[in-house]
């Protein structure tokens, strides 16, 4: 029977309590720009490139809404917000995956403990023989997602 306390698997009683600078700052930034201030000021960040538009435009010509230079500071503008709005949404999903991975780990442990202290107390056999096999399939899926391949 595979014991999955002696695996290099972290418990979540173990993890560690201290967070890093980055993933505190992730965390945070993640839960601004999830929030409706956020895309209020993009929505009058893209507002305010239009009427700058508009007002060109007036100044300038219909062509002056069409200049790469006006087109070039929207789309760098946008390329860099999504780029690091990527990189630190991606932080907190990794972290947070990792989380419910580890909670989802305790349980199935202690789902097989259960299934093997009942298996114990069961008289039929066959009964029996499922709740240990149940409960070795249980051990095995703990930690399935460092050994499993895509």
């Amino acid at each position: 029977m595979l014991d999955t306390r002696n695996m290099s698997e972290t418990h979540p009683s173990e993890v560690d309590e201290q967070v890093g600078f980055f993933d505190r700052f992730a965390e945070r930034a993640s839960l601004f720009v999830a929030k409706a201030p956020f895309f209020a000021a993009c929505v009058i960040f893209v507002v305010c490139w239009l009427v700058q538009g508009i007002v060109k435009m007036s100044t300038e010509g219909l062509m002056a809404f069409a200049s790469t230079t006006y087109q070039l500071e929207i789309n760098t503008t946008t390329t860099i917000v999504t780029f690091l709005m990527v990189a630190i949404l991606q932080n907190s999903q990794t972290r947070g995956d990792a989380a419910m991975q580890k909670k989802l780990n305790a349980i199935a442990d202690a789902l097989s403990d259960l299934l093997e202290h009942t298996a114990e107390q069961v008289e039929d056999t066959d009964a029996c023989q499922n709740l240990m096999e149940d409960a070795e399939e249980l051990r095995a899926a703990v930690g399935l997602e460092h050994r499993e391949s895509t």
